[in-house]
């Protein structure tokens, strides 16, 4: 079991918007068996505009090829539509549950 952290920076503003969106697409990805367990987190301290989109994957390759767009649905496609205009950067870890 993996645990994927994925973390955002979000554009001045503009994190309240990318919770949203991650909201929508959380339960289609949960309801797909991609990724369960899943967490949106915002930041409290430290950088502003910081949002993490954090869940559990029972296969990383699977998960990869998601996040490649390979397998993800059209209606994921959908929800996340936008996204990418809301980010200025961020990074992923990914940590083996042990």
């Amino acid at each position: 079991m993996f645990l994927i952290r994925n973390i955002f920076n979000a554009n001045p503003g503009k994190a309240k918007a990318l919770v949203e969106i991650f909201k929508k697409a959380v339960p289609i990805m949960e309801a797909n068996g991609i990724v369960k367990n899943t967490r949106i987190l915002t930041d409290s301290v430290g950088p502003f505009w910081t949002v993490i989109l954090e869940g559990e994957v029972e296969n990383l390759n699977n998960y990869l090829d998601m996040a490649k767009g390979v397998s993800g649905s059209k209606e994921l496609g959908e929800a996340m539509k936008g996204y990418i205009d809301l980010v200025k950067g961020g990074q992923r870890e990914i940590y083996k549950i042990e």
